[in-house]
């Protein structure tokens, strides 16, 4: 049976990282969105911001990683809103504006240390307020007052504050922590050679060619952003992690932090710190749980092929910070985000249900504007703003009212048919139903239908060799230990092979799964068995988009499509990751092997007096283990080495079902051929 525990009113981290952004801006003047929900106009165009005394004008200073935090939740008109005239980087040539105020929201490294402080002494701004990503550490601290008080700068700092805003919220309810600061120090590459590989924690965490130095300084830096999360939430969770491994470690550093947090508030004269609102403990059922894992806990959804709105974008589009390049029929750049409503609403859902909901609202939109033109006796919308002044001026009133929302809702849903045609084409040309079809049924598949898979796709479906080796490693992990011979796996390596592929990723997979003895995923079956609606309403919509796409598809092309997936549609089966978030906070309604798995993992509550016990076995027995398990309504599931939209829309649907509330996030977001290609890199190590 479900808990009757749902999900609490506060703001969703999104919402509350927005907030202290704008604090920041508004020269930490506070500013409360949560009580002003924006209109679906205002959504369209930024945030509903509400009125308060006439803004100051200033100018705002950012790097490169607070630029990528800021993009993420405003647009340029929300900058403007609040006063923001211009926005520049603090490492670019910037002539003085002496009469003019400046924020600066930068990363606290060595580097822009030294240039604010060579800012200063050029006096290149009337007034400097100074915020940091981050906690600035003392001796960078030191740095600062040491060379403004040699340069005689002192007077023009009005503030040094310390934010908690290391990461990045592309969503509600996801996130992932800010990169490290790239060093600047390091010589440019030759243009002839490959751009370095981005950050890993996965490689670092995994590869053996890491010193136990960088392992220290990568956990430590995950805590750091973690620690940033739960201060931007403001409320203290209780902490969950499976034991012996990079989650448990960076359990305890955050338990550590946050008690240094509460005892500082609560030593605090003036009453104010971080968790002051909370000060007073909520309700134990109140407190959110937070749940650390490891990325090795289940590889497949990292690499497997989804089926909602977000995950074939994320896969097949080029997608970064909730920008979206389309390259056909031209290259466009389109910003999806929480104020996008059809983005919003339709991001975790089946991409057939994404097509019925175009058509849906294209259809809503033409009824909208058939009334307008119809009341105000134009034959287009578009010549509205050229009526005549002196008729029906009700009409005309009411019209020029709704015609910036209709102007937007169309923009809106144009974005989303030409993304959807996109998404259409890769699904064709690739194979991604069948691939998506196989996947989904893994445990039931044998070795002979991955390789018959593999050798004859259907007719002009081309599937890549990332979207043949992502098959093959996705039915090695699905199904039980040694249920596939030696045999077997030298086959499926011969056909990689002769398509084309590098099989390193496949190889450190068996490796790692030889070492580790992962339990496969899909041998654990959900216990809150949910009835699927039937196929043919989701599928609905394709006909209907598809009368919109003839001239960008070949006839019959669509149909096609829609055949080969219509008794595919994703099943209601729970993820590792979801599985185990349902074991601790509704165990009533989990599997008891979820419950085995998540009752050996240690419990840490930052608030209760500092004990040496770390799990439910120290010292009460069972007693004390069936007090472990608690309901809850809100929980975080953070995942170290990596987190992704096949397991993002799993976890999201399970909350939507249940009534709870979830917000997923990782160390790092990343696509799947993005961890394929970390796969690949550890494979080649020896």
């Amino acid at each position: 049976m479900a808990s009757n525990f749902r999900a609490s009113t506060s703001p969703t981290l999104q919402l509350s990282q927005t907030t202290a952004l704008l604090d920041l801006l508004n020269l930490n003047s506070p500013t409360d969105l949560a009580t002003s929900a924006p209109s679906v106009g205002k959504a369209q165009g930024g945030l509903d911001i509400p009125d308060a005394v006439p803004p100051v004008w200033k100018i705002l200073v950012l790097d490169q990683s607070t630029k990528d935090v800021l993009a993420t939740v405003l647009r340029v008109q929300d900058l403007r809103d609040v006063g923001v005239t211009l926005h520049v980087q603090l490492h670019s040539n910037r002539p003085p504006m002496s009469d003019v105020p400046a924020v600066y929201f930068v990363t606290p490294t060595l580097a822009n240390i030294r240039r604010i402080a060579e800012d200063l002494e050029k006096n290149i701004y009337e007034r400097y307020h100074l915020s940091f990503v981050e906690p600035l550490p003392r001796a960078l601290l030191e740095e600062l007052a040491a060379t403004v008080a040699r340069d005689g700068t002192v007077d023009l700092v009005d503030q040094v504050l310390d934010q908690y805003l290391s990461f990045l919220t592309p969503s509600p309810s996801l996130f992932s922590l800010l990169p490290p600061p790239e060093v600047t120090s390091t010589p440019p590459a030759l243009p002839s050679s490959p751009p370095p590989p981005q950050h890993s924690t996965y490689t670092l965490l995994n590869s053996p060619a890491t010193t136990e130095q960088q392992i220290e300084e990568e956990l430590e830096r995950i805590a750091n952003g973690l620690f940033s999360v739960i201060a931007t939430i403001g409320q203290v969770p209780y902490i969950r992690s499976p034991r012996s491994n990079a989650a448990e470690m960076i359990a305890k550093k955050l338990d550590t932090k946050i008690r240094d947090a509460i005892l500082t508030t609560a030593r605090s004269t003036t009453g104010t710190g971080l968790f002051a609102q909370d000060s007073s403990g909520l309700n134990a059922l109140q407190r959110p749980v937070l749940l650390i894992l490891d990325r090795n806990i289940d590889l497949v959804p990292m690499i497997s092929h989804g089926w909602t709105y977000q995950a074939l974008v994320h896969d097949c589009l080029d997608m970064k910070l909730n920008r979206v390049v389309v390259t056909t029929p031209q290259k466009r750049s389109y910003d999806l985000d929480s104020k996008d409503f059809f983005w919003a609403k339709n991001a975790v859902n089946p991409f057939p249900q994404v097509a019925e909901d175009i058509d849906a609202e294209l259809n809503r939109y033409k009824q909208d504007a058939a009334d307008i033109t119809r009341s105000t006796g134009v034959s287009d919308i578009g010549d509205v703003t050229q009526m005549d002044l002196s008729s029906n001026a009700a009409h005309l009133k009411a019209a020029i009212t709704q015609l910036p929302e209709l102007t937007a809702r169309k923009a809106t849903l144009d974005t989303h048919m030409n993304i959807a045609t996109a998404l259409l084409e890769q699904i064709k040309k690739r194979g991604l139903d069948e691939l998506f079809s196989v996947e989904e049924a893994s445990t039931k598949q044998t070795t002979q239908t991955i390789l018959e898979t593999l050798r004859h796709p259907k007719p002009e479906v081309s599937p890549t060799t990332a979207d043949k080796l992502r098959l093959v490693i996705s039915f090695y992990l699905s199904v039980p230990d040694n249920a596939i011979s030696k045999e077997d796996i030298a086959e499926l390596e011969k056909e990689l092979k002769a398509a084309g592929a590098n099989i390193a990723a496949f190889e450190y997979v068996r490796r790692t799964r030889e070492i580790s003895r992962m339990t496969a995923p899909g041998s654990v079956g959900t216990a809150t068995p949910v009835t699927q609606p039937p196929g043919g309403e989701l599928f609905r919509g394709f006909s209907a988009l598809g009368n919109r796409l003839t001239d960008r598809l070949k006839e019959g092309g669509l149909e096609n499509l829609i055949s080969g997936v219509k008794n595919f549609l994703p099943t209601n089966k729970l993820l590792t990751v979801t599985r185990l978030t349902e074991a601790l906070m509704d165990s009533a309604s989990a599997s008891t092997q979820s419950l085995q798995e998540t009752d050996d993992y240690i419990f840490l509550d930052p608030r209760a007096p500092r004990t040496g016990n770390y799990g439910p076995g120290g010292g009460a027995g069972q007693q004390q283990q069936k007090a472990r398990r608690m309901a809850f309504a809100d929980g975080i599931v953070f995942v170290v080495g990596g987190a992704g939209y096949v397991e993002y829309g799993n976890l999201e649907e399970w909350a939507r079902r249940t009534g709870k509330r979830v917000t997923y996030g990782g160390s790092e977001i990343l696509d799947p051929g993005g961890f394929l290609d970390i796969l690949e890199r550890l494979g080649q190590q020896k």
